[in-house]
């Protein structure tokens, strides 16, 4: 017995002896405690948590090597080597942290959002179509958003002083190099595209990514839907034509057509238009989409559209109303998008697509006939993907070629054509670096080789966001950005290089609780426009340059009044530019000192009953006098619209849609032609550009056959 007792106490005495206290501190990368973190040995029990100050001390009998794990929410775990002998062992950890994706810093620049539910989006897809005085067009609703100027006579993106050439639309990634329908001179155009096409929308005033080229001023990035989850057959009566659309869905991919009518002839026949029409407006469309699902995770996208249209106008002589002259334009467009995206694994994916424009337009100008045919593909490729979980990097490679011709075949004097070809081709790179869920880079750079001009160019962007708070966050980015000539331009000198653009944009934003609060200012420098020598229009050169400034605001909310949405936007804008046959640097004439757009929507439960309305209003813009001495001294008056919408559901299947745009009926004046040469007394005469009609009525009966009796066609109103 006295054996067992003496064995009993050594083996305990050996086991006090063989202890060993292991202690420290839990800190993040700046050296600040982290209380409450998790501390073992890997493969035992043995462990403990971090105080308040991150400090921890624990004893365990392992020996030799051992692995010690740290851990804490919001932060990586950290495993490291450590070798327990006999005496204590003190250690530091540092931890670092994750990216969490719900509460990281995200890169927002000038883009206004709208797709799949997200914290992110300040401004969602079914915004688009239910926007009072949009009537359902794309560049309708984003003309109510800060950085916009509205121009009337166009219908157009301007934005931040630059003109409607300067926005350029993508679908899937892929250039669309037409994305507006014709137009008489002086009217609106409406986009090309349906809102109902697209699941998620990015309107980017600035500051966008290199993946994007050939775009000055802004981005509009069209993501269209992927396979329809039923089948489903629309069917609209409208007051200016009529449309019929079927999706057929399966498991796993759908097919989609729609064809639409429309023909102002009948409207224009009761409304008198300042315009005189010989034969207004008329067109048919046809459009088709094919989604299909590849693997677990792979996407095979393929959409056309046609487009038939055409019209017939007098135009008369500002000197003398009675002398007038015929222009008829026929038109036919063509475009088709092939976009996939797929995993390479589990942290690379790869997509792309290839797309086609045709366009051509068929012009008469009394016994003269101009036909311009243009001609385009884009083929893209890019890689995304994860280098670390702190640098996400996205690259990809691009070919836009053109062709370009317009043929003269005049009843007097010699028949000619202006043409062109060009091949743009293009490279990027762009990495997105967290260094913490507060703090966020993104850096890259664009290369393009333009064959027209034979001239090389490399394009940084960089943009920098910090979280300010749980809400809120401050963004800074800089970028330069370049565009080809327009093409009335290349056709008449196709060695003229790209202009090009400086952005630089501060921004400060607020989201929680379904309100939204952004605050911007920029500064954007123009060089290397295209200008006329000596007044010459067959004399062009890249000698003009200018610049845009300006603040933004934009407030959105729909929480605090019930079934109330709306928002709230103002921009200032001070521009000028010295460019085509400028003489010094002035005022551009589409460009407006102050714009301010209120967007109210309510649903009106009881009634099932959607309600919008929208006040516009924006100062003069500068017109050029020939009469006076000062160029682009002119300045119209004030610019105003309140406009209305109404969308009744008699049965959940069945809409009954009614808008109208400018209920007040002002008469808004945006500009004045002037004529060539003076009268007797020295004087040009002029005449204001007007809008066509003071109010656009619009009435549209929506049906949808579907199984589900509560699917209609609210959100592509």
């Amino acid at each position: 017995m006295k054996l067992l007792f003496t064995v009993f106490f050594l083996l305990m005495l050996h086991a006090v002896v063989a202890q060993t206290t292991l202690s420290g501190k839990v800190t993040d990368t700046k050296g600040e405690g982290i209380p409450g973190a998790n501390i073992t040995l890997a493969n035992t029990y043995d462990g403990t948590t971090s105080d308040a100050n991150g400090n921890f001390s624990f004893t365990t009998s392992e020996q030799g090597q051992q692995t010690l794990v740290v851990s804490f929410i919001g932060f990586k775990e950290n495993r490291r080597a450590v070798t327990l002998g006999t005496t204590p062992l003190v250690v530091a950890i540092a931890l670092e942290e994750t990216i969490n994706e719900l509460e990281a810093v995200t890169i927002t620049a000038g883009s206004f959002t709208a797709g799949d539910a997200s914290r992110r989006t300040v401004f969602k897809a079914i915004d688009i179509a239910t926007t009072a005085g949009a009537t359902a067009d794309i560049a309708g609703a984003l003309n109510t958003l800060p950085g916009t100027q509205k121009v009337g006579e166009t219908g157009r993106l301007f934005v931040r002083g630059g003109d409607g050439s300067e926005t350029r639309t993508f679908i899937d990634g892929m250039l669309v190099l037409d994305a507006y329908g014709t137009s008489a001179p002086n009217t609106p155009s409406r986009g090309r595209f349906l809102p109902f096409m697209f699941k998620g929308t990015s309107f980017s005033t600035g500051g966008y990514s290199a993946e994007y080229g050939q775009a000055l001023s802004s981005v509009l990035a069209l993501d269209s839907k992927d396979e329809a989850e039923m089948t489903r057959t629309d069917i609209g009566i409208l007051s200016v034509g009529a449309d019929v659309a079927h999706t057929q869905a399966w498991d796993g991919g759908s097919v989609a057509g729609k064809v639409q009518y429309t023909n102002i002839r009948p409207y224009y026949g009761l409304i008198n238009q300042e315009i005189d029409w010989k034969t207004p407006p008329a067109s048919i469309e046809g459009i088709g989409a094919f989604r299909q699902r590849v693997g677990k995770q792979g996407m095979v996208k393929v959409y056309g559209n046609y487009n038939h249209s055409d019209f017939a106008l007098y135009n008369h002589a500002i000197e003398d109303h009675s002398n007038t002259s015929l222009y008829d334009l026929t038109n036919d467009y063509r475009y088709l998008n092939g976009f996939y995206k797929t995993m390479l694994n589990e942290k690379w994916n790869v997509r792309g697509g290839l797309s086609y424009t045709g366009i051509k337009n068929n012009t008469w100008l009394n016994d003269d006939n101009i036909v311009e045919t243009q001609k385009g593909v884009h083929a893209k490729t890019v890689f995304e993907g994860s280098l670390s979980d702190k640098v996400e990097v996205k690259a990809g490679a691009e070919v836009i070629q053109r062709n370009y011709d317009q043929a003269f075949d005049l009843k007097v004097g010699q028949d000619y054509t202006l043409s062109f070809n060009e091949t743009l081709s293009s490279a990027f790179v762009e990495a997105d670096v967290y260094t913490s869920n507060k703090f966020v880079m993104q850096g890259g750079a664009r290369a393009e080789y333009n064959s027209l001009n034979q001239k090389f160019s490399v394009d940084p962007r960089v943009s920098l966001a910090y979280k300010t708070g749980k809400i809120s966050q401050v963004y800074f980015a800089y970028g330069t950005f370049r565009q080809a000539a327009k093409n009335e331009m290349l056709r008449v000198n196709s060695t003229l290089s790209s202009e090009k653009a400086e952005h630089f944009i501060l921004n400060y934003q607020v989201m929680e609780n379904n309100r939204t609060l952004r605050l911007q200012a920029y500064y954007k420098r123009y060089n290397d426009l295209v200008k006329y020598r000596n007044a010459d229009p067959l004399q062009l050169y890249n000698g003009g340059d200018g610049y845009a400034q300006g603040v933004e605001f934009f407030w959105r909310d729909y929480k605090s009044i019930k079934n109330v949405d709306y928002w709230l936007s103002y921009s200032f804008l001070d521009t000028k530019r010295n460019y085509l046959d400028f003489p010094q640097r002035a005022v551009p004439t589409f460009a407006s000192a102050h714009n301010v757009s209120l967007v109210t929507k309510y649903f009106v439960t009881p009634l099932k009953t959607q309600v919008g309305v929208t006040y516009s209003y924006t100062t003069g813009r500068p017109y050029n006098n020939p009469n006076t001495a000062v160029f682009n001294g002119g300045k119209t008056p004030y610019y105003a619209d309140l406009s209305v919408n109404l969308s009744y559901l008699p049965k959940p299947y069945i809409i009954v849609h009614v808008s109208c745009t400018n209920v007040l009926g002002r008469d808004n004046i945006f500009g004045y032609e002037y004529a060539t040469t003076p009268d007797a007394s020295g004087v040009y005469g002029s005449r204001a550009i007007r809008q066509p009609a003071p109010r656009f009525l619009f009435v549209g009966i929506f049906i949808t056959l579907s199984k589900d009796k509560s699917t209609n066609q609210l959100p592509t109103l």
